[in-house]
């Protein structure tokens, strides 16, 4: 049995489930609080970040890029023309350079603030990092979110995916990052008609169901966020 130690809001650990939803691996899921600094979980992971996959007879697997590549290299080949990293080196080089460009840049300025400012802060005592929101941090990935969301309806507009003719791990990271930020309800959609069709047919998967079905007490989601005809 698989082990998933991530957190609800972790675009990472979101980008994660969806990956083992498409795989339609068995698996628990564990809530980790990070910044609780939980002795058994910074011997998972010492970074004490989410997502970890733990799998039997394997050492803890930690981040999102280094269990996706896992990901592919235990179960990728089951997946034929369904594999999330595409078998060729040459196309695996989109998918990866896409995968790291949400994974990395967006969360830098996108999702990770706004996840931290808006929702982390609201549970962490003041010395883990807590307290008011950063409104300057807020603004800002309010701000980033309008030319990355350009980016992706630039995408689709000339592939039928993001790094191709096939759904890959590229969509899902950038999905995953998209619905923590959806959530909140701070992805002007009406912006790009292009990336708001592609966000709506990942969204539309059954991988995504989990995501969708889950609420944070004390902070609803966006009217739309569930809403699969947004």
């Amino acid at each position: 049995m698989l082990t998933l130690f991530h957190h609800p809001f972790c675009p990472h650990s979101r980008f994660i489930r969806l990956a083992l939803a498409e795989h339609q691996l068995e698996h628990r899921t564990v809530e980790e609080r990070v910044w609780e600094r939980r002795e058994e979980f910074l011997i998972l992971n010492p970074a004490a970040t989410t997502p970890v996959l733990v799998a039997e007879g394997c050492p803890p697997v930690p981040g999102a890029a280094i269990i996706a590549e896992f990901l592919d290299e235990t179960r990728g080949a089951e997946r034929n023309e369904g594999r999330l990293l595409p078998e060729e080196p040459t196309r695996r080089i989109e998918v990866r350079r896409l995968a790291a460009w949400f994974n990395e840049k967006f969360f830098a300025e996108v999702s990770g603030p706004l996840v931290m400012e808006r929702f982390y802060k609201r549970h962490m005592r003041i010395e883990q990092g807590g307290g008011p929101p950063d409104t300057s941090a807020i603004r800002a990935a309010r701000i980033n979110v309008r030319y990355h969301l350009a980016y992706i309806g630039w995408l689709v507009r000339t592939r039928d995916w993001l790094a191709g003719d096939r759904m890959s791990f590229a969509d899902l990271a950038a999905a995953a990052h998209l619905s923590a930020v959806d959530y909140l309800g701070d992805v002007p959609w009406n912006e790009d008609d292009a990336a708001k069709h592609w966000y709506a047919r990942v969204k539309s998967r059954p991988s995504f169901r989990a995501l969708l079905a889950e609420t944070w007490p004390g902070l609803a989601p966006a009217s739309t966020y569930a809403d699969l005809d947004f």
